[in-house]
């Protein structure tokens, strides 16, 4: 299982969270594996059955004003109690004062304490965003992709089908590289797939006969694009005399990391021009989107013509 540790979250600058360290150093090597946050409120109360110890905790100006309504005895007792249940780590919102209790305790047990002065509802929903891009499932895929009219197509074959030459003729007609050659794929919640290149080789492509060339310094920054949606995948196959869809009746899916997504098989053969059968992919793929199935559409219709001929007969 992925996990981030508590001082990635600490040395962030993406996300704009403005955290300080205020105590429990020796915490900052714990890891946080869910991207789920909570707020103690209950467990301060002592409902501890309802803490989650594995979360980011955040203290905003509820939980602290209620620990003020208690006597110091009462607040080191709750503050005790909560710091005993191995928590992931305490973050304090608003930039409002730390108990003296709660750093003690932090210091003690390797609980990280920081500090913030954002509001608890802006900390939470940027550390969420942090925590959930972080904790993505990832998997590397070896194909093309490619942005044709805003829809994500993964190019998917053996070496050397024409994957390449296909996404550079794409490029040729206005459309845009994502990644050449090795696909990095991270699932996004709840059921989405991004993909983008690998930073060593982004905007890079290999034509063989040509070598490497730059897709973004001989086309511009219009050809390409740093990540993307994936909506289709496109399977090219050598043209083996074998049956292969002929009305698009039967819709198969390609599964990655759980996300099934449309399975396109495209035969190829010399005169075959794949980048026009692919810009027709993704028009159609934008059209079922409408609630338009053409092949569908077709077979009602032949469907209820047979039917009123037998009607007839």
């Amino acid at each position: 299982m992925k996990a981030v540790k508590v001082a990635d979250i600490l040395k962030d600058g993406e996300y704009q969270l403005g955290l300080r360290l205020v105590g429990g150093k020796s915490g900052l090597s714990k890891e946080i594996a869910v991207p789920r946050i909570q707020k103690p409120g209950l467990a301060l109360a002592g409902y501890l059955e309802q803490i989650h110890p594995d979360r980011v905790q955040v203290l905003g100006s509820v939980e602290l004003s209620y620990l003020s309504t208690l006597s110091e005895k009462q607040r080191e007792a709750a503050i005790k109690k909560l710091c005993s249940r191995d928590i992931a780590c305490f973050v304090i919102t608003r930039g409002l004062p730390v108990p003296r209790t709660l750093i003690q305790e932090a210091n003690k047990r390797g609980i990280a304490v920081l500090r913030t002065d954002l509001l608890s509802s802006v900390l939470i929903n940027r550390v969420t965003k942090f925590l959930e891009e972080r904790l993505a499932e990832t998997v590397a895929v070896h194909g093309v992709l490619v942005d044709v009219l805003e829809v994500g197509i993964l190019l998917l074959g053996k070496s050397g089908i024409g994957k390449s030459e296909c996404a550079l003729d794409l490029v040729l007609r206005g459309q845009r590289l994502v990644a050449d050659d090795m696909v990095e794929i991270k699932k996004s919640l709840p059921s989405s797939l991004i993909g983008k290149g690998t930073d060593l080789i982004k905007y890079h492509m290999e034509i063989r006969g040509l070598g490497i060339i730059n897709v973004k310094d001989l086309f511009g920054i219009t050809a390409v694009r740093d990540e993307k949606e994936i909506e289709v995948v496109v399977e090219l196959m050598e043209w083996s005399g074998e049956e292969h869809e002929r009305l698009g009746l039967d819709e198969k899916k390609y599964s990655i990391l759980g996300v099934d997504l449309p399975h396109l098989r495209a035969p190829v053969r010399p005169g075959r021009n794949m980048a026009t059968i692919i810009e027709v992919a993704a028009r159609n793929h934008l059209l079922k989107k409408t609630g338009r199935h053409s092949a569908r559409e077709l077979q009602d219709a032949l469907m209820q013509r047979i039917q009123r001929k037998v009607n007839k007969g």
